[in-house]
């Protein structure tokens, strides 16, 4: 019997933070969280539970063969039969995940965002990205090996506005070269 996934949307768009910023990606959002970020923007209740085989059946629809599994926190499903199904159809891998559970092996790419109050395990990764909310970040590269820092700006609404502290963080990095700016670049565009 295949396990079943809980997955919350499956799209075609293009990678808008970090590294991979513009690359053509198929998004496997998975849902549920160890975590309750006040930022999030995953719709948990909007999620399904789907088969591994409906999962590589909806992702192959698309033309680009890079896959990024975010979330939510993708390391809760994640498992190896998905790692292994997704590269024999051709899949870079890249996963976007707090850090708090051990990956399966495999994995190409991966993004380490930490979140306040979370235990982050992992202590490598391909890239680390911080929502910057004024908090201490410089733990996160004391104790995670990378080759790429990032921090974030934190969207919020104030008075039905929607701002967010893009400056501050401009003068963190600006004053820590070893971090660099990302962008939600999708929502700047108006894209998924």
């Amino acid at each position: 019997m295949d396990s079943l996934y809980r997955i919350n949307e499956i799209f075609y768009s293009l990678q808008g933070e970090g590294h991979h910023t513009g690359t053509p990606a198929v998004f496997i959002r998975f849902s549920g969280c160890n975590l309750r970020c006040p930022f999030c923007d995953t719709d948990f209740a909007s999620s399904r539970a789907i088969t591994l085989g409906e999962i590589m059946e909806s992702a192959m629809r698309y033309p680009a063969r890079f896959v990024v599994l975010t979330g939510g926190e993708p390391s809760l499903q994640a498992d190896d039969a998905l790692v292994r199904a997704l590269h024999d159809a051709g899949f870079y891998i890249a996963i976007e995940t707090n850090g708090t559970h051990a990956l399966p092996a495999g994995i190409d790419w991966v993004t380490v965002s930490p979140k306040e109050g979370g235990k982050v395990v992992l202590t490598d990764a391909s890239e680390v990205k911080v929502v910057f909310t004024g908090q201490e970040v410089e733990r996160y590269h004391a104790d995670i090996r990378s080759s790429h820092y990032y921090l974030q700006p934190c969207a919020r609404t104030i008075d039905g506005d929607m701002t967010d502290n893009r400056e501050e963080v401009i003068d963190y990095c600006m004053a820590h070269p070893h971090w660099h700016l990302s962008l939600q670049t999708h929502k700047l565009l108006g894209i998924r």
